[in-house]
């Protein structure tokens, strides 16, 4: 069977691509990586190889604090992989398997593990690839710059010790549906004591978003593909809603330099009703979801799954997403310092010295 790159493979042979592979030093990865391959002569050599090669995506971005370079090295990586001919038998299966591995490793999800002991607080925080790349093949995104920058961080709450994993999702509905935000996230839900997702929002603010509605509202996503319909969780409510400290938050970061909003809009169908209105205060009894507070895109959809993980899970897990302002990219630093400070506010309320503050 032959195998072609997606859209979004082929993007990384643009210019801008290739000017940030090249400036970053992250262009060295393809062929590292195609060496690799061309030595591994069965299927676990061609994991190992893989397996190593990911995770080292993942560390060096999370030191340079740029989130385009780990985005557009993992696609080079992936199309190579994608249309590798090894010498030896090689199924599709097999090559899925290890493309969901170079995904997997390379997105920070093979690393959300956490020291054990009871004198830390574990917090899981999520962003996303780039996106509307076809307008702008040089963007970034700030909620996967700030997921990159938190990785690994520990600061102090209460009296014990907060610690951050991260990982960064991919644009994409496909991915979604294949379950990859369980897979990440559901055993987080058994230990961690937070998850905030976040993602790139409006212009000039922050928002908190409370409500997060079952409904995909056909956005374009990175392989150019849409979708239109209910986010297909199995028995899933109509509304999930976010458990983050928001006036916690607020006190803690809303001085700027962006304001930060308790987003509790909501667009709904009303239970017997035809046409979708607006509420600014959340949904009403019975309604069926149009847009979270979040929208209608893959930010409502992170939102939506990971609080009914919570809410699955049955436990007191401080769950719920955060938009972050869209910004030149010079501004960024202050964003991200931004972000700590609510991703603080939040490790600090989990850490149950909320009470006082």
């Amino acid at each position: 069977m032959h195998h072609h790159t997606t859209p979004e493979e082929d993007r990384a042979g643009l210019d801008e691509p290739r000017a940030i592979l090249s400036r970053s030093g992250f262009g060295a990865a393809e062929p590292l990586f195609t060496a690799g391959l061309r030595a591994s002569g069965d299927l676990a050599g061609a994991r190992g190889v893989v397996a190593a090669h990911a995770s080292r995506l993942w560390s060096e971005a999370a030191r340079v604090g740029d989130d385009r370079p780990l985005y557009w090295a993992r696609l080079v990586l992936s199309a190579r992989l994608r249309t590798w001919r090894p010498g030896f038998a090689l199924s599709d299966a097999e090559r899925a398997g290890l493309l969901h591995l170079l995904e997997t490793g390379s997105r920070g999800i093979a690393d959300l593990v956490f020291p054990p002991g009871d004198r830390w607080i574990r917090v899981v925080v999520t962003g996303f690839d780039p996106f509307h790349l076809d307008t702008d093949p040089a963007c970034s995104n700030p909620s996967g710059a700030a997921a990159l920058d938190l990785n690994g961080a520990t600061f102090a709450a209460g009296e014990r010790t907060a610690v951050v994993r991260a990982a960064v999702f991919p644009v994409r509905w496909a991915d979604f549906d294949a379950g990859l935000v369980e897979e990440a996230l559901a055993a987080q839900h058994e230990r961690a004591d937070a998850v905030v997702t976040l993602s790139r929002g409006r212009p000039d603010r922050f928002d908190l978003e409370v409500w997060n509605g079952a409904w995909r509202g056909g956005g374009e996503d990175n392989l150019r593909v849409s979708r239109t319909g209910p986010i297909p969780v199995e028995g899933g409510p109509q509304w999930t809603r976010s458990s983050l400290p928001h006036e916690r938050i607020t006190a803690a970061a809303g001085d700027g330099p962006w304001p930060v909003v308790v987003n509790t809009e909501v667009s709904e169908v009303p239970a017997g009703a035809a046409e979708t209105v607006v509420r600014p205060d959340g949904p009403t009894p019975g309604s069926a979801a149009r847009c979270g507070g979040g929208g209608d895109y893959l930010s409502n959809e992170i939102a939506y799954r990971n609080t009914l993980l919570r809410d699955r899970s049955g436990r007191p897990v401080l769950a719920g997403h955060v938009h972050l302002p869209r910004t030149a990219r010079a501004a960024q630093a202050d964003v991200l310092a931004q972000v700590r400070r609510i991703v603080t506010a939040v490790a600090r309320t989990a850490a149950g010295d909320a009470g006082r503050g």
